[in-house]
């Protein structure tokens, strides 16, 4: 038997890191779903966890917490906090997403105003965070701004993932504003926004007039841009949030007095004037 000055010396070969269990069980991230392994503990949150194997696009937030962490909108946010390294793959879809349940304050949000901080391409970081007349501003930066405080914290370098991506990766923080800056609902935002940038580098009423059809095209765009006080000349990175929440509230009124309005898809009225240039082109050559 081992004498008590032998115990009391003993030890423990030490565990294993993480990088070395990796490498034991030939374990490996796949490339084509945007997979990396962060193995720098200084960044990781250590604690205890409950893993949940689920689609993140598809997963109940709001069913994964128990009622009494709810707190009112107009409060403090609750102790309830996204923290995510998203896939590159999914994240604008994902911050999207999520973006409009601020809107409607369900999903995670029907806790109150819920913190994210997540992760994206540093460029689309900087779009997140971008302010007007910036060359990233885009649609992302006003969709986050006015629902949002927007914050880009750090930047994360390629070489601290494994395998190491090509890009390095932003770490940007969202606390839902009490009161959003454009009281609008989300989808009408959300087209007023793509539209204005659906061709940024040139004049802002370009992509506003695809709002109409063309046959109204630029009597209601001049309507739309007279009643929102805004010139027609400027470039949509030079569009401020109070210049989108004009837009919006004009575009709503517009939309109130045309309920079909609101539909319209400049697309599929390009789509249905090339089918029926092809259907008289099929008919001429029938009678040849």
């Amino acid at each position: 038997m081992a004498s008590s000055g032998m115990l009391g010396t003993f030890r423990l070969p030490p565990l294993p890191t993480i990088r070395e269990i990796i490498k034991l069980f030939g374990l490996r991230a796949v490339k084509q779903l945007s997979q990396n392994f962060l193995l720098d503990l200084r960044l990781t949150a250590p604690g205890r966890l409950r893993i949940v194997h689920g689609d993140v696009l598809t997963y109940k937030i709001e069913k994964a917490f128990p009622n009494h962490v709810r707190r009112q909108w107009e409060d403090d946010p609750p102790n309830v906090h996204i923290i995510g390294n998203l896939p590159f793959s999914v994240s604008t879809p994902l911050i999207i997403k999520w973006l409009e349940n601020v809107s409607l304050k369900n999903g995670p949000f029907t806790y109150g105003r819920t913190k994210m901080t997540l992760t994206f391409q540093k460029e689309v970081a900087e779009r997140l965070v971008a302010t007007t007349g910036s060359k990233q501003r885009s649609r992302l930066s006003i969709m986050a701004q006015y629902l949002c405080n927007v914050e880009h914290l750090f930047t994360i370098p390629g070489k601290a993932f494994v395998p190491k991506p090509e890009v390095d990766v932003g770490v940007v923080h969202f606390t839902p504003l009490i009161q959003p800056k454009i009281e609008q609902p989300f989808k009408l935002v959300e087209k007023v926004v793509q539209y204005a940038f659906q061709f940024r580098r040139k004049y802002c009423h370009q992509g506003l007039g695809m709002l109409f059809p063309k046959a109204q095209r630029l009597e209601n765009t001049g309507k739309l841009l007279q009643l929102a006080d805004i010139d027609p000349t400027l470039r949509p990175i030079h569009l401020s949030l109070m210049h989108f929440k004009s837009l919006c509230d004009v575009y709503r009124k517009m939309c109130d007095e045309d309920p079909q309005l609101f539909t319209y898809n400049f697309r599929e009225e390009l789509k249905q004037k090339r089918r029926k240039g092809q259907e008289k082109g099929d008919d001429t050559a029938e009678e040849c």
